[in-house]
């Protein structure tokens, strides 16, 4: 039983050594702060548990029954240090965290433009982040390059080390971008624009999937994102150029439609304004743009009283 006991728990081991926990060993700058962050609250929420953890293993040995040496004192109830031991080490380990916590919300904003690139390395002045409008659909992931006049089904790749701008809607449902090795996940919902700001570091092939359910086909909503040379990219974008036709609005009419296991598709080009009308939910001919609905909207109450006072403090022309 013991030899039985001792194989299982050498399997066990073996298959743990297996695991490959993206989360913690990232390749992108921005989730290796939010990497850093976890392990800073983790040792400081283990500054408290650890230590109470060992004295209510230490207390039950001391006062076990058998050990007569352990002094009892019925009538103890108070005792000034406990208590400042009690408070105190726990207030401080949540100031900490707190201050932690306050100051990483705003480093780490998704919509704050990146100021380094790495540890020790500042995004100079001059750099131009890569720029990617990225729609959700039913199911599957559109990825589209403006500066390159590209877009690509189901995969997306930028240079190493470049900042990358991404702008997130989608085209039914809420969904979730979530790239694990490049950084947290952002929400994309339909009619509203969410951003994120990140950068990759090394180069190879990541996992990029939606982290928010969404229906029938959403364990299908992967993609794969590729960390490349400036090169390579440039190389990936010619190919995208050639390996398809325009996706204009027509195009993307078809493509909207729900399908799963949607295989990786090109498109050489990008009908102009047409990641506009996506996200301002006007890709069909006729359909009025939500941007400019807000524009005509009628005025509120009390523009429209003050509105009318005005018209009627206007002289009148007379005949």
């Amino acid at each position: 039983m013991k030899a039985l006991r001792g194989l299982l728990l050498l399997a066990l081991v073996l298959a743990l050594t297996g695991c490959h926990t993206v989360l913690m060993s990232p390749s992108g700058d921005l989730a290796l702060q939010q990497r850093n962050l976890i392990i800073i609250a983790l040792i400081l929420m283990l500054l408290i548990v650890v230590p109470v953890i060992i004295t209510a293993l230490v207390f039950a040995w001391h006062y076990r029954a058998s050990n007569q040496k352990a002094h009892y004192d019925p009538e103890w109830d108070h005792s000034t240090i406990v208590e400042l031991m009690i408070w105190s080490a726990p207030l401080l380990i949540i100031i900490a965290l707190g201050a932690v916590t306050w100051v990483s919300s705003h480093k780490l904003d998704p919509y704050r433009p990146l100021d380094r690139l790495g540890p020790g390395r500042v995004v100079a002045v001059d750099t131009k982040p890569l720029e990617v409008d990225v729609v959700a659909l039913d199911w599957k992931w559109l990825f589209i390059y403006p500066e390159q006049n590209v877009a690509v089904v189901n995969e997306l790749a930028a240079p190493v080390d470049r900042p990358i701008h991404f702008n997130l809607t989608a085209s039914t449902v809420m969904n979730s971008f979530f790239i694990p090795a490049l950084a947290g996940q952002i929400y994309a919902m339909p009619g509203m624009q969410t951003t994120l700001q990140a950068v990759i570091n090394k180069p190879g092939d990541y996992w990029g999937f939606s982290a928010n359910y969404s229906g029938a086909g959403f364990s299908y909503m992967n993609f794969t994102f590729h960390g490349m040379s400036e090169d390579d990219f440039a190389k990936w974008v010619a190919h995208a150029k050639s390996g398809g036709g325009t996706l204009d609005h027509a195009e993307y009419t078809k493509l909207e439609a729900p399908s799963q296991r949607e295989p990786v598709r090109y498109y050489g080009s990008v009908a102009p304004g047409l990641y506009a009308s996506i996200l301002n939910r006007c890709v069909q001919p006729g359909a009025g743009c939500m941007n400019m609905l807000r524009m005509s909207e009628p005025p509120s109450g009390a523009e429209a009283a003050a509105s009318s006072d005005n018209h009627a403090a206007m002289p009148m022309a007379h005949p």
